[in-house]
């Protein structure tokens, strides 16, 4: 499949983001935006996306179209990044996915089922809200998560909101390069587009999340099947990436766990063809 942008980013944004139905819930004193795509007229089963740190609905624009054709997709933006406004606890991770648990309630239904897939930081919220929801929740899958296993390297990113034009571009491309994407020549101008939106509207600290041992304590209490999905050069895990795959399975011996040979953090955007097909054969073991 060629990935290779025909439009430019904006329009190929705003194509995905037009197929969707946006629906706001409640988020502290402001409201939690969602987006969800359904070409079944609601007879699909649900699977909910929850973007990375410093992310949005963005972080899933080359998932979304592979897994649409089977699945309702809910992706909101997490409380406190992208259009979402702030939680009302923002150094609480579980606060913060009794919010989102709530959203799903209130869009998908009150005792819906559903799978839920995380990104990074979403892995934390995936597997918080799962814990919340129980046996309504018919799979977790984790990309990329840090909190699990020991504690990987510290990536230094350069600061980047005082930039304009090429300086904010290029730098742009470092920090996508020093944390998200392992092959620097998949850093298109897709991917500049989204970390420049997603930058500007990032307020919540997520790694302090993501390192609370919210998602361990989580992942002790899930009813559901677990699966984990790393990338073999992820730039926060590393050189400890093995170990984090090999946490998640001793910490749940029946968890799916793939670690996808020369890929990054960015996992779904870097190799999308790979880790939707991955994704597709995980959630067809609990398809409704």
């Amino acid at each position: 499949m060629d990935h290779q942008p025909a439009d430019d980013p904006q329009t190929i944004l705003d194509r995905i983001q037009q197929q969707a139905t946006r629906h706001e819930t409640p988020c502290g004193g402001g409201r939690m935006v969602w987006h969800l795509w359904d070409q079944s007229a609601g007879t699909a089963p649900v699977v909910a996306l929850f973007h990375g740190g410093a992310g949005s609905w963005r972080h899933w624009i080359r998932t979304i179209p592979a897994l649409l054709p089977h699945y309702r997709v809910l992706v909101p933006d997490l409380p406190g990044l992208g259009d979402s406004d702030e939680p009302p606890v923002g150094d609480d991770a579980d606060a913060i996915a009794a919010v989102v648990a709530e959203g799903i309630d209130r869009i998908a239904g009150d005792g819906t089922g559903y799978d839920v897939v995380g990104f990074s930081f979403g892995g934390t919220m995936a597997a918080c809200v799962a814990a919340l929801h129980g046996t309504r929740v018919r799979s977790v899958t984790i990309i990329g998560s840090s909190g699990v296993g020991p504690p990987g390297s510290m990536v230094t990113l350069e600061k980047v909101r005082h930039l304009e034009g090429a300086a904010r571009r290029e730098t742009h491309r470092i920090n996508l390069s020093r944390l998200m994407i392992a092959d620097t020549a998949k850093i298109d101008d897709l991917a500049l587009a989204i970390q420049d939106w997603n930058t500007v509207r990032s307020r919540l600290r997520t790694p302090n999340l993501s390192r609370s041992g919210a998602i361990l304590r989580a992942i002790e209490r899930l009813q559901s099947p677990v699966n984990g999905i790393w990338g073999e050069l992820d730039a926060p895990a590393n050189p400890r990436g093995p170990q984090r795959a090999a946490a998640l399975r001793a910490l749940r011996p029946d968890a799916d766990v793939r670690v996808i040979p020369g890929t990054g953090h960015w996992a779904a955007y870097e190799n999308p063809d790979t880790i939707n097909a991955i994704l597709l054969e995980m959630l067809a073991r609990t398809r409704a």
